[in-house]
């Protein structure tokens, strides 16, 4: 599989970031009930804070993900934990379901993501902090290296806030890759 990222456009990219974060599957991302122009006006937001960043994982041109990384000591999880240097927040979402599933298709995203945030530098260690009952994205953390550190009250939310390391990013991928038949090829570009 092949990625590539491209910065999200808040008003441009409106009708197709709403398709996605009203689906029932995506209820924990807090957007159920909300209009185009209220997802255009949260991603504008987003998009010009200056501390946290939207951009769509890109498959053949069209996107099929999106992630955003942020700065924790900035955002609801500044009280939550003991922030270190190098720490960036991150979140992800799919796009929805188009036919049959791809086998390992979800993990391939979270390797891709995981990669560039990992790219640069300054990053020592990914945050997260998804819903306490979302198990499946727990899972599917746990898989590519994210160790739980407890369950936070983000006011919004009880949450299961999570660290990835560099260090258990390698080692999870290379026993991601170790334990399939035949190891995913994985590109990713900016």
């Amino acid at each position: 599989m092949s990625f590539t990222f491209r910065s999200l456009a808040p008003e441009s990219d409106a009708a197709l970031l709403h398709s996605w974060v009203t689906q029932p599957y995506a209820t924990f991302w807090d957007m159920q009930d909300f209009s185009r122009e209220q997802v255009a006006a949260a991603y504008t937001q987003i998009q010009s804070s200056g501390h946290h960043h939207a951009v769509w994982g890109l498959e053949d041109g069209k996107p099929v993900f999106l992630m955003e990384e942020y700065a924790p000591g900035l955002s609801n999880l500044a009280t939550a934990y003991a922030i270190q240097p190098g720490d960036v927040g991150m979140h992800m979402m799919v796009a929805p379901p188009v036919g049959a599933p791809r086998q390992g298709f979800t993990a391939a995203v979270m390797e891709a993501v995981l990669n560039r945030l990992f790219k640069d530098p300054r990053v020592e260690r990914i945050v997260v902090e998804p819903d306490a009952q979302n198990t499946r994205i727990h899972a599917l953390n746990a898989r590519l290296g994210f160790v739980p550190a407890g369950k936070v009250d983000l006011g919004s939310k009880e949450a299961l806030l999570s660290f990835c390391t560099r260090a258990d990013f390698h080692e999870a991928r290379l026993k991601l890759h170790q334990s399939a038949d035949v190891a995913p090829t994985l590109t990713v570009s900016r």
